[in-house]
């Protein structure tokens, strides 16, 4: 690692939210229940001041200079991960929406209900954009509002760290804090690890799964995904990790995911 690489987290949180799952449910529009990358982009790139959305077919400023960067995400207050959801009505009588009705249409909309998530960054402060970037975190500044993926959705975040990090290697048993990639090799051991370390437990063993966008097929202009877990697992040393992708140890103990 080089003196110019930084590891930061930060606590996001917000009354509310809505990450839009690009498919519809009963005339219901859904929302993902975990804080993805591309959102998370869009949080950084307003904190940093990058231009977002700007014309059809082109993707925003804030993605192009910052889809490199590797990031990782733990929900904080919630319910093995998930978080309450709730659903709310309302109209689009902007004359735009449907041609029935005199333009009216009812939209129902799922929501989250006071998400919060850990986010790691790690940033290269050689780097013009990330060292403002890194500076505005730390200084709890912010170029645009951010917000829960809607704008009627602002959040803030606390609790900012860095910390010390270094490549992760499995020299004793472990947990995950962030969420981390599913493989076939994970998702079996998690299964045997319900068995072998359900004693040692202090609570129940959980394990959520979500299908997660982590960035865009520039071809043809959707999401790219990726199958992920959170877990209170605990893993044995003998597991390797490595095919899931990047892990880290924090601070000589946490261990966490960026991708």
């Amino acid at each position: 690692m080089t003196s110019n690489q930084k590891l930061i987290s930060f606590d996001l949180k917000a009354e509310m939210g809505f990450f839009k799952k690009p498919d519809i449910n009963d005339g219901v529009y859904l929302t993902y229940n975990m804080l993805h990358k591309p959102v998370l982009l869009g949080i950084i790139g307003a904190i940093v001041g990058l231009q977002g959305y700007q014309r059809n077919g082109e993707f925003p400023e804030y993605y192009q200079k910052l889809k490199h960067l590797k990031i990782g995400i733990a929900p904080l207050e919630s319910d093995n991960g998930n978080f309450n959801k709730d659903i709310v009505a309302y109209n689009n009588g902007t004359g735009f929406a449907s041609s029935e009705a005199g333009g009216n249409l009812i939209v129902r909309e799922q929501f989250l209900i006071k998400p919060s998530y850990r986010c790691y960054l790690l940033l290269n402060t050689g780097e013009e954009i990330e060292k403002v970037l890194y500076e505005r975190i730390l200084k709890y500044e912010a170029e645009f509002l951010p917000y829960m993926g809607k704008n009627d959705f602002s959040a803030w975040w606390e609790n900012v760290q860095e910390h010390e990090f270094c490549q992760f290697t499995a020299n004793r048993n472990y947990k995950i804090a962030s969420i981390f990639a599913k493989t076939e090799a994970v998702s079996e051991y998690i299964v045997r690890s319900m068995s072998m370390f359900s004693k040692e437990m202090k609570s129940p063993i959980f394990v959520y799964f979500e299908r997660l966008p982590i960035g865009f097929d520039e071809h043809l202009m959707q999401y790219n995904y990726a199958d992920f877990v959170y877990s209170n697992a605990t893993f044995s040393k003998e597991m390797d990790m490595s095919a899931a992708g990047d892990f880290y140890t924090l601070n000589n103990s946490e261990v966490i995911q960026l991708f």
